[in-house]
């Protein structure tokens, strides 16, 4: 509402065309330039507008950039809405009540813009520090009232902003980084499940760390232990000084006594900080192997290893996920030729063909997740390739009996489209998948119906059986 003295001046309002899709009704919050017929009244970008449909009723109010495609990014479907320091305040607190119910860790996401009814805003707590992400202009022009808030509500050490992403490009808005309130150090600890994990809030991707996928991560606990009887190992009755008790045992008839003798063996590609490698190693994984191409992250995820003591468990790759996973599957596609059982030689192994140098490993569960292969509508056909390739060579490389931990985070990626690529992969590697579990993204990251843009991750777990 724009106020000249005393005297009220009334708000702007946005006339949507008669002809348009009825989005608006439906809870999408976003009104684009396209469906716009006329604006009755005046408004400064940034201001909050009233919108009504051809008739002149009103169905919505939100903040107004007539320099972006989204023009009206929806806040309130009650008029008369100010957009102070009052009004982040309480939208903050139903942020706050949503995050206490569902979410056990402190460390999470606070606020996921639309989902959150605060369009353009993405605020996540690591430790007593809040990095925020100011996406649009109509949350730019409100920074000094969000953080007021923002200290209020959450009482926070430091807040620091890490504006720093394309899109504000297309809000007529440069990007930004710095400390908005307090002191914010770069390396912050937050925990995970139980876990310790390190932070770069200055330099780690996005706003410092991937929350989406936690309770993702900690669905792969059954997943982690099993696995001794596939090396003979089994508990028996054991005999010594101090009586009888149950052991482990391997085919030998020793005792063993490595404590996750019963762990899996996991390949985590793209790891990242190691957040996989982790969870797999606190569920009782017996050797993980920690894999991404960027040294920095590699090295962040040995200290996160070392963190929560487990060094005697986890080996570092730093390659080319891609590179590495067609590597080893060649390796084991080798050694399948190599003992193929020529039958007019008497059953004698064919050893014409030669190993694939530092090929052939196998795993019992390798956890594929990758960054987004496509950000574009357009560019969906090279990321099903990219993910096809992934999930083809990752299958061959599970042992039989064993698991696929899939992921992706591409918006444009549907999950119908996901499904039939991991089944393009699994017919090409030979493979019968049964799927057991599916998931998105985490509680923190709620899901507006109707609203597809906000329903990006896909997470799947699938046990890996050979056809022959």
């Amino acid at each position: 509402m724009v106020q000249k003295g005393t005297d009220q001046v009334k708000r702007a309002t946005i006339i949507l065309h008669k002809n348009r899709k009825k989005r608006l009704e439906d809870g999408h919050p976003w009104v684009f330039a396209s469906e716009i017929d006329r604006m009755d009244g005046e408004a400064e970008p940034g201001d909050v507008v009233d919108v009504a449909n051809h008739q002149g009723k009103y169905l919505a109010s939100g903040y107004w950039n007539p320099s972006s495609q989204i023009t009206v990014r929806i806040v309130s479907y009650a008029p008369g809405i100010e957009m102070d320091e009052a009004f982040f305040r309480e939208r903050f607190e139903r942020c706050a009540e949503h995050r206490s119910r569902f979410v056990k860790d402190a460390d999470c996401r606070l606020v996921y813009g639309e989902a959150d009814f605060l369009p353009g805003l993405v605020v996540d707590r690591f430790g007593g520090v809040l990095v925020v992400q100011i996406l649009t202009l109509g949350m730019d022009v409100r920074r000094d009232a969000l953080v007021c808030a923002l200290t209020d509500v959450f009482a926070p050490k430091g807040i620091y902003e890490r504006s720093d992403v394309g899109v504000r490009s297309l809000e007529g808005l440069e990007q930004r980084t710095g400390v908005l309130y307090g002191e914010c150090p770069r390396i912050v600890e937050i925990r995970e499940n139980g876990l310790k994990l390190e932070v770069d809030i200055v330099e780690g991707q996005k706003t410092g760390y991937f929350f989406d996928q936690r309770e993702n991560r900690a669905s792969i606990e059954p997943l982690m232990k099993g696995w001794g009887g596939r090396s003979g190992i089994e508990l028996q009755n054991v005999t010594d000084e101090e009586g009888t008790r149950r052991a482990p045992v391997n085919a030998n008839g020793k005792e063993v006594t490595f404590p996750h003798w019963d762990g899996a063996t996991v390949l985590e590609c793209f790891a990242h900080t190691g957040s996989f490698t982790l969870h797999a190693c606190k569920y009782g994984a017996k050797k993980v192997t920690c894999l991404d191409i960027s040294e920095h992250a590699i090295e962040t995820a040995r200290r996160n290893v070392a963190r929560n003591g487990f060094e005697d468990r986890v080996e570092f790759v730093v390659a080319d996920a891609f590179e590495y996973l067609r590597q080893q599957a060649k390796g084991v596609d080798d050694r399948a030729a190599r003992a193929a059982v020529n039958r007019e030689d008497g059953g004698k192994i064919d050893t014409s063909r030669k190993l694939a140098a530092g090929g052939g490993r196998t795993w019992d569960v390798v956890v594929l997740d990758p960054p987004a292969f496509t950000k574009t509508r357009g560019a969906v056909s090279g990321a099903v390739r990219g993910y096809k390739d992934i999930n083809l060579h990752g299958l061959k490389l599970v042992n039989e009996g064993g698991y696929l931990v899939t992921a992706s985070c591409s918006y444009h990626m549907k999950p119908e489209l996901f499904l039939e690529t991991i089944q393009e992969a699994a017919r090409d590697a030979g493979k019968l998948l049964r799927l057991v579990e599916w998931r998105a993204a985490g509680k923190d990251h709620p899901q507006l119906l109707g609203v597809s843009e906000g329903h990006y991750l896909k997470f799947a777990i699938f046990e890996v059986r050979s056809k022959r």
